[in-house]
């Protein structure tokens, strides 16, 4: 169904349909992602995207454009808000031609007089436009578009204007007449009552659209009541995102930092889904040379102890957290990020070991080997772009998402800064120390382990790392070199990262503060669910 259709039996069909606001192709992604049958393209709000008053200060071809946009991101009708149609009888006609073109379902014009200011400012001094002349601008509309489904919409602005009702019903009679397949009638008014008396007179003579901008505490079920066939919320989304920038804009100033406030906005790749990157990665596999993937190695060997008898049967990275096991909410995290192939190393109860979408090594001697004999288990699937992981951590999905921003081609560890000074056995020393910037530029591992005292350290690594091109060689290096010396079996992945640093490679370090917890044990766990 092409979206003029669509549009037409939207406004024309007794029940009582929604249109939501959008200013832009995502804020249109958004609007039919959440369900309504179609899109208000304000001009109020597209003028404010652009920083620019409700004055027509916005040219009608830059609004043309834009909307242009907005239909190419949305399969769902799009409803412009066409002021005053943007000059006389012949802009009109240029006007509907190039929005049929773009693919816009229809357009409202309002009876004020070029250029127009909105109907919430000083509106009673805006004049109207004369009554023959509109109606002439409204047959000038019909007769050019080529789609007889194109729809257009007379917008009486005599109650804004304070001319009251009678006036209000003469003009619509007039462009019912002249041959406007409906009409909005605004009031400026927190009552719906001048409204709901121009609904009793009208009687359902064409099709009415509200917009209750000011009378929004009006229950939905007195429109339906009433016939009226559109009601659209005009502005919302803007004034919401308005807010939101706002809070974030002045957290960001307050606290030179993003610490409190990444964790809270959408991430980055909610922002490419709604831009459609799946698309696009579906064609650059149709198109483009291969490239890899990102995968992931998970270590879950280890059996616990301090979990008062919980991990007799279930494995410690089994456990629940918030409902759902440590292991699955890793492997989410990596997934959302295209880590698709994932393998887990399993140990203690690895039978009960079962996430989909994983691939399984086991460790049969996990009780008597350390991390870097199980990681070896798994050493054909070390390669470029792989995140390697503890299977006990819990952390907040911002931290990986930091990590991939800032891999290289080397190895790049995620480092807990507010623990410097620690007793951790992934204690670290970095070249230089956390400034409280949150600045990843040229931050190198100096030292980790046992070779960095617990005073000295500058944090603790959380077990989680990422491995580019190189990165995978000189790990599989330190592996091999471990196993030639016979230190392996017992070696932690500390002490693999200790020989890669000994064997002159450098280790980029990127820093976060808090935001993960490491289930060691009982307390561990319960602080787990705060992640």
């Amino acid at each position: 169904m092409r979206t003029t259709t669509a549009l037409k039996q939207l406004v024309t069909r007794s029940s009582c349909d929604f249109l939501l606001e959008a200013h832009d192709g995502l804020s249109a992604r958004i609007v039919e992602e959440a369900g309504f049958a179609g899109v208000w393209a304000s001009g109020l709000t597209l003028s404010a995207s652009f920083g620019v008053r409700d004055n027509n200060e916005l040219s009608w071809s830059q609004v043309v454009d834009h909307v242009a946009f907005m239909v190419e991101a949305t399969s769902i009708p799009i409803l412009l808000d066409g002021d005053t149609g943007y000059g006389n009888f012949n802009n009109m006609r240029r006007l509907v031609r190039k929005l049929e073109r773009v693919g816009v379902g229809g357009v409202v014009i309002e009876d004020k007089l070029f250029p127009k200011t909105n109907s919430f400012l000083r509106s009673e001094r805006q004049p109207l436009a004369d009554v023959d002349e509109f109606c002439g601008k409204i047959k000038a509309g019909k007769d050019s578009q080529a789609d007889p489904d194109f729809v257009l919409i007379a917008r009486v602005e005599a109650l804004i204007a304070g001319w009251g009702l009678a006036e209000a019903l003469r003009r619509a009679e007039a462009y019912h007449l002249a041959g406007a397949d409906g009409i909005l009638i605004h009031s400026r008014q927190s009552s719906p009552a001048e409204i709901f008396a121009f609904l009793a007179e009208w009687s359902g003579r064409s099709p009415v659209v509200l917009v209750p901008t000011k009378y929004w505490r009006t229950p939905t079920a007195d429109f339906r009541a009433r016939g009226v066939n559109v009601v659209i919320w005009a502005n919302h989304l803007l004034r919401s995102a308005i807010t939101a920038m706002q809070e974030t804009a002045a957290r960001i100033v307050d606290d030179e930092s993003l610490l409190n406030v990444e964790p809270h906005v959408a991430p980055l790749h909610e922002v490419f889904r709604l831009q459609g990157d799946a698309e696009l990665e579906e064609a650059e596999r149709r198109y483009l040379p291969s490239r890899a993937a990102l995968s992931a190695i998970v270590l879950a060997a280890g059996a616990g102890a301090d979990f008062g008898g919980l991990t007799e049967r279930t494995p410690k990275a089994m456990l629940k957290v918030q409902g759902q096991p440590i292991l699955t909410r890793l492997l989410e995290h990596f997934a959302a990020f295209g880590g698709r192939e994932a393998v887990v190393v399993r140990g203690h109860r690895a039978e009960a070991v079962d996430v989909p979408g994983a691939r399984f090594v086991d460790n049969p001697e996990f009780a008597t080997s350390g991390e870097a004999f199980s990681l070896a288990l798994a050493e054909d699937a070390i390669a470029a772009d792989t995140l390697v992981a503890f299977g006990d951590i819990v952390l907040k999905r911002y931290i990986v998402q930091a990590l991939l921003e800032e891999a290289g081609p080397g190895i790049t560890l995620a480092v807990d800064s507010a623990l410097a000074g620690t007793e951790s056995e992934e204690r670290v020393l970095a070249d230089r120390a956390d400034t409280g910037r949150f600045t990843f530029d040229d931050v190198h591992l100096s030292a980790i382990g046992d070779a960095v005292p617990p005073r000295a350290s500058h944090g603790v690594w959380i077990g989680l790392l990422h491995l580019g091109g190189d990165g995978a060689t000189w790990l599989v290096d330190a592996i091999r070199a471990a196993r030639a010396d016979g230190t392996l079996r017992t070696a932690r992945l500390v002490d693999l990262l200790a020989r890669v640093l000994a064997a002159g490679h450098p280790i980029r370090l990127i820093w976060s503060r808090g935001g993960w917890v490491n289930v060691n044990n009982l307390r561990d766990l319960v602080d787990a669910a705060g992640i």
